[in-house]
């Protein structure tokens, strides 16, 4: 078989994958088999591949290739999130670029243009996964948006709500006013900002009195609706029962008594603005306050902003505090840092405001979530550092806001009948509403004309947060086959960053629809940041083009390069100088196999050393392979990695197949060559799963297979005993050899001149491998001496000491006189040193590590003179 000088990874990765995928290696059908199942975090739908979906998904990729050389049945289920905010927010921008306001559209012409947008952009991320190698039942690919998906989507609401667990609530909520919709706590990220805290004065009504405020948000004045005192503040005794008037919109507020207020902090007075704070508006339902909202919903003020309507937040706080400080209002400002809460998607900064939204009661649906990971065990999270975070969010959970001022997504299935804010019904269609309607009114003419759906949508979440389940449709069909077989999944490859927002709504969904977990184990990767430890972003220009990457070391080499550094839940410091070692041992295993190839075979007698040597390699295949498989049941990847590299580079390459390599020119034995075969195809089936592509190529060139006998589908070596001691020994047969590599090297002998070899052998080395030193280090004769052998070059092995006789091995004369003009310049430079030294003065003033620097060169230097001078003395 014809193979090539070199590797091009270019056009094998594209003939092995499409291969497969004629094969349909990667589909999966339930049978008798062990299912092993990975559901794929779903990326946006318009997402292109980063470094973060290399890493996540090689890692996915890993664990089912192996599963199905294992034998089970394999299953990776692909797909894509609709991603709402995101893809509505580029679709908008589309419009507006095309000179159309979204609002503007019909919900129905608007969804046509996010349609479009997404099968023009969507699924773009899935075909370049498939550059990377990925194995996915390509034929199982979902998307959160399908008619199937969605159905299961709504058919969870309804029942939720059937249940009393999902309600209808005015509540205050996070306001994201660029994408003009609501957010659950969780989509907000706090961030400590630098601002000003200003101190504002407001009038007693009908007296020249005044008390004074503090506030970060000067703009919020106009929605102020009360000031609180402590009752038992006494500096204020005289202000109970009074009313404050609020600058710039004269309105007259009360002045309330409540103990929230802290006596110790700030100036004991506090400004109550119920529409923009959630603790004002605990205040004002206690104190049955008026609430005035004074923004738009991008954030603009309203009328109740006065001459300041329309204007943008931000710039309205800078003008209301010059038109206070020109109007002697403000006492004074000072620096204040703020922790602001901003939009995890837009970034923009939320506004608390007042609305009626769709909420999922948490408590009660938490807690068999809180039980599986930290009772019982039943998921298992890698690193468990996480069970913390975990904890923390679980046993603090907050109802969930699930609406959405959004048109992409599934439409919340609510109907309303009349204008009140209870006239509505729940139900999965519209026929169905309009019967539950007819009943709870009473009226029996009603059509369905006279529903009209809630037009917000479903968080995002809310659709996959059953992904496990809906994929499999156990949701619309609960005891199909497919649900039966492969639910509960096994393996959760994700990022910690939403352990929250998906993890724990996936394991609670689990409990509440299948009443399993929906995994057992939850792998949580780290961010991949670059050299410097920076987060990988656009802005900053440091994040490689994942395909690019590929094109320039291979899918393999890029493979290994991200997982050479991949520690579980620790960041990853990606280097590119990982992807071309990667390269690079893809390299060496294609130049083995090339060397292997190479040699004549013929029906002759198996030398001893080959045969010592192969029965070493199986037992360290052995030990390395129990090591790897521990590796794997602790999520340590990377490790596992190291491990196989380490076993083929070093142990394989450049051990067994040295030890095994028949002379120049000369044939190898057809016992010790099947043997070898044999061990590099186990080599392969190990590596499969990180390399897919360099070990399918070898395995098919090793012999004409058939699609049956494909490396994908092979099966996973076993794991049996191995001799500890044979291993233990031959680590010292490799010292041994490389004693005698060293002086072969500093004697300049050449390797093909034999040489003799004698052991003072205190440690009693088995003799049986002899052969193995022989044949490594061409010796002529190996022989064991009862003491230290004069004029030889020596060298030790733990307490053995070897001797290489000199007569005849290297030029006598030629070695003296390289010797002793080593030894000339090695004293003069200990004169030199020692004259530092000397120098009271050198000593005194030269910083202690330079003073300690010079007197180590003393030593070493008073150490080689001495070794010189020994090898010197046994020449002459």
């Amino acid at each position: 078989m014809n193979i090539p000088t070199k590797y091009s990874a270019s056009n094998v990765e594209n003939k092995w994958y499409n291969y497969w995928m004629e094969h349909n290696y990667f589909h999966s059908v339930p049978d008798e088999r062990e299912p092993y199942t990975i559901v794929i975090p779903p990326p946006n739908v318009t997402g292109v591949l980063h470094m973060g979906h290399m890493l996540n998904n090689t890692i996915q990729d890993v664990l089912i290739r192996r599963a199905r050389l294992q034998g089970k049945n394999a299953c990776w289920v692909p797909g894509t999130d609709h991603a709402s905010i995101a893809t509505e927010a580029k679709v908008a921008a589309k419009l507006k670029a095309q000179g159309i306001d979204k609002n503007d559209l019909t919900r129905e012409e608007f969804l046509d243009h996010a349609w479009e947008w997404t099968e023009e952009y969507g699924g773009v991320i899935l075909e370049q996964l498939k550059k990377l190698g990925c194995s996915c039942d390509w034929d199982r690919t979902k998307f959160t948006m399908d008619d199937d998906m969605s159905e299961a989507v709504i058919k969870v609401f309804v029942d939720l709500y059937n249940k009393g667990l999902i309600y209808r609530g005015y509540r205050m909520v996070n306001w994201d006013p660029e994408a003009k919709t609501t957010l659950s706590d969780e989509e907000v990220i706090h961030v400590e900002q630098q601002g000003l805290l200003y101190y504002l004065e407001y009038k007693i009504e009908g007296s020249d009195e005044k008390l004074t405020i503090a506030t970060t948000r000067p703009e919020t004045i106009f929605g102020d609706t009360a000031i609180c005192i402590n009752p038992n503040d006494e500096r204020f005794e005289h202000l109970k029962g009074k009313k404050a008037i609020v600058p710039i919109c004269g309105r007259v507020i009360p002045i309330i008594e409540d103990e929230y207020v802290d006596i110790e902090f700030g100036t004991g007075c506090l400004k109550v603005t119920p529409a923009h704070d959630e603790n004002d508006k605990v205040l004002g339902d206690k104190h049955n306050l008026e609430v005035v909202d004074i923004f738009n919903d991008d954030a603009s003020l309203n009328s109740f902003g006065l001459h300041y309507e329309g204007q943008d937040r931000f710039v309205v706080r800078k003008a209301v505090a010059k038109e206070l400080e020109e109007a002697g209002i403000i006492v004074k400002s000072e620096n204040h840092i703020n922790k602001v809460g901003t939009s995890e998607r837009t970034k923009a900064v939320i506004e608390p405001r007042l609305s009626d939204q769709w909420f999922l009661k948490m408590e009660d649906l938490a807690k068999p979530a809180i039980d599986a990971v930290l009772t019982n065990g039943d998921v298992k999270l890698y690193p468990k550092k996480f069970e913390n975070t975990y904890r923390h969010w679980m046993e603090n959970i907050r109802d969930w806001n699930i609406s959405r001022q959004l048109r992409w997504g599934q439409q919340i299935p609510a109907f309303f009948y009349g204008d009140g804010k209870e006239d509505f019904v729940v139900a999965e269609n519209i026929n169905d509403a309009l019967n539950l309607a007819k009943d709870k009114t009473g009226n029996p003419s009603l059509n369905v004309e006279d529903l009209k759906q809630d037009s917000d949508a479903l968080d995002t979440w809310f659709s996959s947060w059953i992904w496990p389940i809906s994929v499999f449709d156990g949701i619309r069909n609960p005891e199909n086959e497919e649900i039966n077989y492969y639910y509960p999944t096994n393996d959760l490859v994700t990022g910690p960053d939403i352990l929250f927002f998906w993890v724990a709504r996936m394991i609670i969904a689990g409990y509440e629809y299948k009443d399993k977990r929906p995994f057992e184990n939850v792998y949580l990767t780290g961010l991949v940041r670059d050299k410097q430890r920076r987060k990988m972003s656009k802005s900053l220009g440091n994040s490689p083009d994942a395909l690019k990457l590929i094109e320039d070391y291979g899918a393999d080499g890029v493979r290994v390069g991200l997982l050479l550094s991949a520690a579980a839940g620790n960041d990853l410091m990606f280097d590119e100088e990982l992807c071309q070692q990667g390269k690079q041992f893809a390299n060496k295993i294609w130049n083995a196999f090339r060397l292997v190839q190479g040699w004549e075979i013929e029906d002759i007698a198996q030398p001893e050393s080959s045969k010592i040597a192969l029965d070493w390699y199986e037992h360290k295949f052995q030990s390395a392979l129990a090591e790897i498989e521990d590796h794997y049941s602790k999520y340590r990847l990377s490790d596992a990695l190291m491990s196989m590299y380490k076993l083929i580079w070093d142990d394989f390459c450049s051990w067994l197949l040295e030890m095994i390599k028949p002379a120049y020119q000369q044939p190898i034995d057809a016992q010790t060559y099947a043997s070898v075969i044999s061990i590099f195809e186990n080599n392969l089936k190990i590596l499969h799963p990180f390399m897919p592509f360099l070990t399918e190529e070898i395995w098919q060139h090793i012999t004409k297979r058939t699609p049956k006998e494909a490396l994908i589908i092979a099966e996973y070596p076993k794991l049996t005993t191995f001799d500890a001691q044979l291993i233990s020994d031959f680590e010292t047969i490799k010292d041994v050899v490389s004693g005698i590599r060293t002086i072969r090297k500093e004697k300049n002998i050449a390797f093909k001149d034999t040489i003799e070899l004698m052991v003072l052998n205190n440690e009693n080395v088995d003799s049986k491998y002899d052969t193995v030193i022989s044949k490594m280090g061409n010796i002529s004769e190996m022989k064991t001496v009862s003491e230290a052998v004069e004029g030889a070059l020596t060298f030790r092995v733990l307490s053995n000491e070897y001797f290489i006789p000199m007569e005849g091995s290297i030029d006598v004369v030629a070695e003296i006189e390289k010797l002793t003009e080593e030894l000339k310049y090695t004293e003069g430079f200990l004169k030199s040193v020692q004259g530092k030294l000397k120098n009271e003065r050198f000593v005194n003033n030269a910083p202690e590590q330079v003073v300690a620097s010079e007197k180590k060169k003393e030593a070493d230097a008073l150490a080689k003179i001495e070794t010189l001078k020994s090898s010197l003395s046994s020449l002459q």
